[in-house]
């Protein structure tokens, strides 16, 4: 059965790490004497004080986690840092409704990026630095994060690492985890520093180069400002947002080989990066051709807006330099696709993931070559290694689910009054952690508040499936989890 003695014990530990990160806010709060410091004051103690009990249930608990508990704890941790974290708003009073600060928190941490609030530039700074923050801590996952910095914390590691990591391949660059973890988050780190760097020297000041730095490597999509990139008018911030937003759509295993190790022939090799890249070129030229034709757009801002957009998309990030929802519409299935394809495996995106799409034209390519040859082994490879069959079974359950999921969530929305471009769009957005609709009543510049609190819940629960890629919760409905053999 569930050890809920370690979970509780675990879940404790992982809550001073939030109130650490909130007390990180209550002095952005006292730096710019705003009314939100009892807010994150209180918030700090209350995070604190629940620690301290989720310890105490926990305190006789061995550090050894069992595959079943590594699944209740990564789900777990995501669903309470979102309740911990929504007290801010709470306390504040940003937001009056538990169900709007739940929906908003959950859109922080899994780096989805959509927000019930119509005017965040009424918000003060610690509020804003909060929600860059959660989209940044999110942004390569929570107990990863744990793992990197304090791996006693989490016993057996490798489970929990297996629970929460993105994509169907697991690559290592050293024999221990929390190592790996270690150098991951030393590239995270140097890509945001840089990112901010760059922000900073093309006009930015140091609060919006920072938040922006955060929510960008971490493909988030949260903005200081209501009109996201398009409140600096600066065509260089537009430019270096669309180079870290690609950067950040990278596996990061990738990025230390060719950073660290100087091999960027491993890059260049790489099957999932090539389809990657050739996918935004291609979308981007097509993009820009419906600008230029159909909306007369000039070239270089026709080229801007279709590579910002189409990089946005891919790499589920969500931020926006123009209104994609006065585009034609052939540009909406470009955009929808993108949404679905995502970017690589191991980077802080979300969607289908390209190493997937990959795989998957693999095995039609192979199913076609075998009605010609019957009795030919057609081995799927992946880097020049062949991939199990478990591997191929566990992709079609995936890719299942996946369409499962977005149907029926697209059914919900339409029989809740939503119409049918939307229900898609914002099933499409969540359960990829995009946080952009292509439609003009829910885009990329608009508010989610208009959503009853029924559909922010269930909108909530998608964004943490989409985060965790559905299996690691959806075990958690099934009998057999729950079976003590």
């Amino acid at each position: 059965m569930v050890n809920w003695r370690i979970i509780s014990k675990i879940l404790g530990s992982l809550l001073f790490i939030e109130a650490f990160f909130l007390s990180w806010c209550l002095s952005m709060a006292f730096w710019f004497h705003e009314d939100d410091v009892m807010a994150f004051m209180m918030s700090t103690l209350l995070t604190f004080g629940s620690a301290f009990i989720f310890l105490y249930f926990g305190r006789t608990a061995e550090n050894a986690l069992s595959r079943r508990d590594a699944y209740v704890v990564v789900t777990a941790t995501w669903l309470v840092f979102s309740l911990f974290g929504m007290w801010p708003f709470l306390i504040h009073g940003s937001l009056t409704n538990v169900a709007g600060a739940y929906f908003e928190t959950m859109s922080g941490f899994t780096t989805t990026g959509v927000t019930v609030i119509d005017n965040v530039e009424r918000l003060p700074h610690g509020m804003l630095f909060w929600r860059s923050l959660m989209q940044w801590i999110g942004g390569l996952g929570i107990v990863f994060f744990t793992i990197a910095v304090l791996p006693s914390l989490v016993g057996g590691s490798v489970k929990v690492f297996a629970a929460e990591a993105t994509g169907p391949l697991r690559s290592k660059m050293h024999p221990r985890l929390s190592t790996s973890a270690k150098w991951i988050w030393s590239i995270y780190v140097l890509l945001t520093a840089a990112c901010g760097l760059s922000f900073w020297a093309a006009g930015m000041d140091w609060f919006d180069a920072t938040n922006y730095a955060m929510t960008t490597t971490a493909t988030g999509g949260f903005s200081t400002h209501n009109g996201s990139t398009v409140f600096f008018h600066s065509k260089t911030i537009e430019y270096l947002s669309i180079l870290f937003q690609f950067l950040a759509g990278i596996n990061f295993t990738l990025l230390y080989l060719s950073i660290f190790k100087m091999k960027i022939g491993s890059l260049v090799k790489n099957s999932e990066f090539r389809l990657y890249f050739f996918t935004v070129l291609g979308a981007t030229v097509w993009i820009m051709y419906l600008l230029v034709t159909r909306l007369h757009y000039g070239y270089e801002p026709a080229f801007r807006s279709a590579l910002f957009q189409v990089v946005s998309f891919i790499t589920t990030t969500g931020l926006s330099n123009d209104n994609a929802g006065m585009w034609p519409q052939m540009t909406w299935i470009i955009l929808g696709l993108l949404m679905f394809v995502g970017a690589c495996a191991g980077s802080t995106t979300g969607g289908f993931k390209c190493v997937r799409v990959s795989m998957l034209l693999k095995v039609l390519r192979n199913e076609f070559r075998h009605i010609l040859h019957p009795n030919a082994v057609l081995p799927v490879k992946m880097n020049g290694q062949s991939l199990p069959q478990q591997k191929l079974v566990s992709l079609l359950a995936f890719f299942t689910l996946y369409m499962m999921v977005l149907l029926i969530t697209t059914g919900i929305m339409i029989v809740s009054g939503i119409d049918i471009t939307n229900s898609l769009t914002i099933a499409l957005s969540l359960i990829s952690n995009v946080g952009a609709g292509l439609d003009t009543n829910i885009g990329p510049v608009m508010s989610w508040a208009d959503l009853s609190d029924s559909l922010k819940w269930l909108c909530s629960f998608l964004m943490l499936v989409g985060r965790l890629e559905i299996i690691a919760v959806l075990v958690l409905f099934t009998r057999s989890f729950w079976k003590e053999n």
